[in-house]
């Protein structure tokens, strides 16, 4: 099995995820937050959202064969270290991280269709990562939408991706345990 075709059944398997656990949520489940700096179920969903929709440029220019690496893609020393070091961020749920861009913010108060429109936007990502099953992941350098200084391989960002998404599940998730959830 290549790597996208990991990345892709990771995609679907923590779609079904979502949908077993966070489907069957109303309004005030998914808007509820345990505390004022918080986010909610729907806030953790739409900040996956937004997040991916930001990596969807780098990856197009990927399957439709414009994307070159840049002279800063071809020659940081800190490709592997970035990728790597994102990697295990994702994996610890003991830090909270500030999100590097306003624009990844998500509102307060959450549509209750929230949980299907991140399932749709996985679909789209699987999508998208189908047309280039046939290229390297290793051999292509992507800069950080969010920090330009930052690149990491293709391989790496779509490890992000998943830990990323599988990190706010697991938020999301504890929200949904904490003593005042709405039944």
């Amino acid at each position: 099995m290549s790597e996208v075709a990991r990345f892709l059944a990771d995609l679907d398997s923590i779609s079904n995820e979502a949908t077993a656990k966070f489907s069957g949520l109303n309004a005030d489940q998914i808007n509820f937050k345990p505390s004022a700096d918080s986010w909610s179920v729907g806030q953790c969903f739409e900040h996956l959202i937004l997040t991916n929709d930001q990596i969807t440029g780098a990856v197009e220019r990927v399957a439709d064969g414009s994307h070159v690496n840049s002279f800063w893609e071809n020659w940081s020393p800190f490709t592997s270290f970035f990728g790597n070091f994102l990697i295990k961020s994702m994996k610890r749920d003991d830090k909270k991280f500030k999100v590097p861009s306003k624009s990844i913010v998500p509102p307060s108060n959450v549509d209750p269709q929230i949980v299907a429109k991140f399932i749709e936007n996985n679909a789209m990502l699987i999508d998208l990562f189908g047309k280039i099953d046939s290229v390297d992941p290793e051999k292509i350098v992507i800069t950080s939408p969010f920090m330009g200084l930052v690149t990491y391989k293709l391989a790496h960002g779509m490890t992000i991706i998943v830990e990323h998404e599988r990190r706010h599940l697991r938020q999301a998730e504890r929200v949904t345990i904490i003593d005042g959830f709405p039944s």
